[in-house]
């Protein structure tokens, strides 16, 4: 990082995240007032800068009554340079105080709306551009930071290419209804719900390919699993079968799992999580069959499901509690899924599929599957499945020329936030959520 010299070369300005190179040592610091409180000599401003938190401590007999009073009369959220010397304080959160010696004030802010008595949801979501700089919200947009990295460095290190797919398509890759619909000039077109058809056609040109982007879903739903945008992570691998597709899926959630736990343990403490739930996340998952998921509610008292229904959230959350892992669910029903799915070779009814249930009730973070290589069969299911054959041409060339086997899955981000953060709802997991009621701010 570049340190800025500042004072004849006595004080360096740099951030919160990196006071602990600079112990008893005067750096500046730009700032927010995150929150405050004082005695008659004493007032303690608590600092936020973007990378962290940190108080700061004001002596009225070390810096005299102006910037005494200063420091006692500046309101929330008022932005500032702060100077000070920073002291190491095992009592403190981040392990560093801040001994202030010199305060100039950039912008006051006054009447800012949220205070530190308790709001409702909704009052706070109108506020979502502010009520992201709070603790909790820095915590979880910093764990979803390093989720993002973790899966770059996964990618990456085991010779994937990130392919960007288009956001704007002409037909649905799911083959269903729950599309945002646009006018493409004199075309139809929709907005993408997911970039796997596109990244099949990469991952025959580069073997591994990865993307990440924003998909939507026209899905009217309420539920705290959902959101209308929300980020996909898809790898696609060419000569990667069912199995083995399956054993990237675990070293992949095992490496972001981790990666949080090693570079996250601050933001983790300050929403609560309990880090031992997450440390026992390590590949392999167990692996359970449709049957055998569908079987295990009939025993749990789930006699409202049949074989060929879909598992709905308690159904998940039942299997998931069974194993306090996260657990795949493979071989559904091919009803169930969309049209591109491997039949299972000794039995035709199901596919070559997993869904990855995560624990503690957080739901389906990863559906996965071995694609349909052979023309014929890939053409006949689109016809089955009353879709265009023109919309799919060229997806069908992909198995006329050089087709060969290939697996992919799409993790969605913020189930994924949700989960491993332990926040109840995705709608913190994304800094401006897109839901059934909401498009402010």
């Amino acid at each position: 990082m570049l340190y800025i010299v500042v004072d004849g070369g006595k004080n360096v300005k740099t951030t919160i995240a990196k006071v602990g190179q600079f112990v008893e040592r005067e750096v500046t610091i730009g700032a927010w007032i995150a929150g405050k409180r004082s005695s008659g000599k004493i007032a303690f401003l608590q600092l936020r800068d973007g990378t962290g938190f940190i108080q700061g401590v004001v002596v009225k007999a070390e810096v005299g009554e102006g910037i005494f009073q200063q420091a006692k009369n500046i309101t929330q959220e008022s932005s500032l340079y702060v100077s000070g010397v920073v002291r190491a304080d095992d009592r403190a959160p981040s392990g560093y105080e801040l001994t202030i010696t010199k305060i100039e004030v950039i912008h006051e802010a006054t009447d800012y709306p949220i205070t530190p008595k308790e709001h409702g949801t909704e009052f706070l979501m109108d506020h979502r551009h502010l009520w992201l700089r709070s603790k909790r919200q820095h915590a979880v947009m910093k764990i979803r930071n390093e989720i993002i990295r973790a899966t770059y460095q996964f990618f990456n290190e085991n010779d994937f290419v990130k392919i960007d797919p288009p956001i704007l398509t002409g037909s649905s890759p799911e083959g269903t209804s729950e599309l945002f619909h646009t006018k493409y000039f004199d075309e139809d077109a929709y907005l993408s719900q997911s970039g796997q058809l596109y990244m099949e056609a990469a991952a025959m040109a580069l073997g591994r390919v990865f993307s990440f982007g924003p998909t939507f879903r026209a899905e009217k739903s309420k539920t705290r699993r959902h959101l209308i945008e929300f980020w996909m992570i898809e790898p696609e691998m060419a000569f990667v079968e069912f199995d083995e597709n399956l054993e990237i899926q675990e070293q992949y959630v095992s490496y972001i799992v981790q990666s949080v736990i090693k570079n996250c343990q601050l933001e983790l403490k300050v929403l609560g999580r309990d880090i031992s739930k997450l440390e026992q996340i390590k590949a392999p998952f167990p692996r359970i069959t449709y049957d055998d998921a569908l079987a295990f509610l009939h025993e749990k008292g789930f006699d409202d499901i049949s074989w060929g229904d879909d598992f709905g959230a308690p159904h998940e959350t039942a299997i998931a509690e069974h194993y306090d892992m996260p657990v795949f669910i493979t071989h559904y029903p091919t009803s169930l899924k969309p049209f591109y799915m491997q039949p299972d070779p000794n039995r035709e009814d199901v596919v070559l599929c997993a869904d990855l249930i995560a624990p503690e009730g957080y739901g389906e973070i990863i559906g996965g599957s071995e694609r349909i290589h052979n023309y014929e069969m890939l053409k006949e299911n689109i016809e089955s499945h009353n879709l265009s054959l023109d919309a799919y041409q060229w997806y069908l060339e992909l198995r006329k020329y050089g087709s060969v086997p290939h697996s992919g899955f799409g993790l969605g981000l913020e189930r994924t936030v949700a989960w491993i953060s332990g926040v109840e709802h995705v709608r913190e997991t994304i800094p401006f959520p897109r839901l059934l009621n909401r498009l402010y701010p």
